[in-house]
């Protein structure tokens, strides 16, 4: 049982994050309808609750206080923070950890960091308005659930930058998968697909917040990189007719 103000709360939460019950409900796996009757009846078990916050990264003792408003997550970092990102390799990594809802004594059995360093690491972090760390190194994220890095801001340049890496493997194992589809579609179609996209993009998210409360050997750190964009191969280009073409026949 709760009080009418959690869910008000709640809701608020939802809404900061732009997520609907369909988005709640898929990612704690109960239908639509049952979230539903969680809100319009404003009860449900502690347990349910329970799961609702950590999906929402919220407490109760935040929900009686006062619920988020909208700006005050973080959708997107200027390019000055991300280049204090991209400057501190160290900062860089703690804030990935976070974002990936790993804990204080996670990242330091993982990573070569003290605890001391990890937490001065996560203070600068708080500073830049990405997380908020509480009592007993609680990490709490300020990102909104639409956040993105830059599309040509400094982090994105360096992604695009490792590529080479990143493709540098078979892609064969359990769990992983590549495929690349070329085709000619309409304006209308290709909108289409890119909502599809968005969805799967989301998917991935509502999975990884679902999956925050498994011990980290239970989470497995898994990269997806969705891009579309109007591209020809530069072969393809030297065969086309007219002033952009080349002057090779087949």
């Amino acid at each position: 049982m709760a009080s009418g103000f959690v869910f008000d709360g709640l809701k608020m939460h939802l809404k900061a994050r732009k997520m609907n019950y369909a988005d709640l409900a898929r990612a704690l796996k109960i239908s639509e309808a049952t979230v539903k009757r969680i809100f319009a009846t404003r009860n449900c078990t502690l347990e349910r609750l329970d799961q609702i916050c950590e999906l929402l990264q919220v407490d109760l003792a935040e929900l009686a206080r006062s619920g988020p408003r909208e700006d005050r997550l973080v959708n997107r970092l200027t390019p000055s923070q991300e280049e204090q990102l991209l400057a501190d390799p160290a900062l860089l990594l703690v804030a990935v950890c976070a974002i990936q809802q790993m804990r204080v004594e996670d990242i330091t059995a993982l990573y070569a960091l003290t605890e001391a360093k990890c937490v001065q690491l996560l203070m600068r972090l708080e500073r830049l308005g990405i997380l908020e760390l509480h009592e007993n190194n609680r990490i709490r994220l300020r990102l909104a659930r639409t956040f993105a890095w830059n599309p040509d801001g400094p982090i994105m340049r360096y992604a695009k930058s490792q590529t080479g890496d990143f493709f540098d493997h078979r892609f064969d194992g359990p769990g992983e998968f590549m495929r690349m589809v070329t085709v000619r579609v309409s304006a209308e179609g290709r909108l289409a697909l890119l909502r599809r996209l968005e969805q799967v993009a989301r998917e991935y998210d509502e999975q990884h917040r679902a999956d925050a409360r498994l011990p980290l050997d239970g989470r497995h750190a898994l990269s997806v990189l969705l891009a579309v964009r109007y591209w020809e191969p530069a072969l393809f280009k030297k065969l086309r007719r007219g002033r952009d073409g080349g002057k090779v026949r087949i």
